[in-house]
């Protein structure tokens, strides 16, 4: 899909996103503190952020860079937080990034190889809390990204869409628009760790379950989340090998990589064979696919039950694409604020906040469904 370029954040837009913060705004930056902060610091704010940061300073909470009086440590440290979070998978978790070349059996020449390769790549620039931009100058329309280590997660189209999204629990509901921010682009998108595409292990081992998931695939495109060639063709080796019955799951599930430019057309035929394609929602609400949501959260939060995704990873699909879309129920509350508590945490207290949101997966799954919304 080809995207339509971004409309410049003017000054009254970026005016009016700061009226929907639950912030103190004070005076904006002028023209040579921005230049200052650029060159004392080494890095560029985008375009809309620079004009974002004109139109006022959000302050009053520590989530909030300080730009103009905040210690140039701490902005120090929020800076170099992406690249360091990399650093720390390399190190402890075996992540390498293909294009780096050949990974060194020696974990310090592994470390040294990955700063100088990353030393290069686009900045990304604190925003607020986790959630940075890619700081290249001139350039607008980026999404904005959640960073902890390589579990990184678009959590807004651009700057407009993730204010409302993060601020008024509203987004567009439609297709992201990404833009290209170099080694980020892959940890998002091409990286397994990565819950633009749902990171889930495949967990079908009945023919009702391997059904079940070729649906949940149809609902994650249906609302416009991103689902691989190659994920359509591996469920349909798995529903081919649980003796599912479709003419054309074995074409689609025989497709060489060569050939799996066929594999959305063939899908959609297996959907059709399958009388799946009829039953899927219509978006017939004022809230964007609000049946097709509900029906993926309650598929999100079995994944985190069964294991076949981490909770962290889980809850962040929950938490953007179904709690902030749908107008931010108080039902699915809780568990976002514990997936914010785990992205705050340092690493040693993540994994008794992972076992918390797999408690609290289970416990909405006992309830009735939906949940209830008031």
């Amino acid at each position: 899909m080809i995207h339509p370029s971004p409309r410049p954040l003017t000054l009254e837009a970026a005016k009016d996103l700061q009226g929907l913060l639950r912030a103190e705004i004070g005076p904006g930056l002028g023209e040579q503190e921005l230049d200052d902060i650029e060159g004392r610091f080494g890095f560029r704010f985008a375009a809309d952020h620079r004009v974002f940061l004109s139109a006022g300073l959000p302050h009053g909470s520590r989530s909030w860079p300080d730009w103009r009086h905040g210690d140039p440590e701490d902005l120090r440290a929020r800076l170099s937080w992406p690249v360091e979070g990399v650093l720390f998978d390399v190190e402890h978790n075996g992540f390498w990034y293909p294009d780096w070349g050949p990974k060194p059996a020696e974990t310090s020449d592994a470390l040294r190889i990955a700063r100088i390769e990353l030393a290069a790549v686009p900045q990304l620039v604190p925003l607020y809390s986790h959630r940075y931009l890619p700081g290249t100058a001139g350039e607008s329309g980026h999404p904005v990204l959640s960073v902890h280590q390589t579990d990184i997660i678009y959590y807004g189209n651009d700057l407009s869409d993730y204010i409302r999204h993060e601020f008024t629990g509203r987004s567009n509901g439609h297709s992201r628009t990404r833009a290209t921010v170099g080694f980020w682009s892959y940890i998002v998108e091409g990286c397994s760790e990565t819950a633009f595409t749902t990171p889930h292990d495949h967990y079908a081992a009945t023919p009702a379950e391997a059904v079940e998931h070729l649906r949940m695939l149809a609902l994650e495109r249906l609302i416009g989340r991103q689902v691989h060639d190659d994920q359509l063709v591996q469920a349909g080796l798995v529903s081919l090998a649980l003796d599912v019955e479709a003419p054309s799951l074995r074409l689609l599930a025989g497709l060489s990589h060569d050939e799996y430019g066929q594999a959305c057309v063939l899908f959609e035929q297996v959907l059709t064979e399958l009388g799946l394609a009829s039953s899927l929602p219509a978006n017939d609400t004022d809230l964007p696919w609000e049946s097709a949501r509900w029906e993926l959260v309650r598929w999100w939060l079995r994944l985190i039950v069964k294991g076949s995704t981490a909770p962290a990873a889980g809850g962040g699909v929950i938490a953007y694409d179904g709690w902030g879309v749908l107008a931010r129920p108080e039902a699915l509350k809780p568990l976002v604020d514990l997936v914010n508590d785990w992205e705050a945490n340092e690493h040693d207290t993540r994994e008794e906040i992972a076992n918390a949101i797999v408690t609290e997966a289970e416990r909405l799954l006992a309830g009735p469904w939906p949940p209830h919304t008031g």
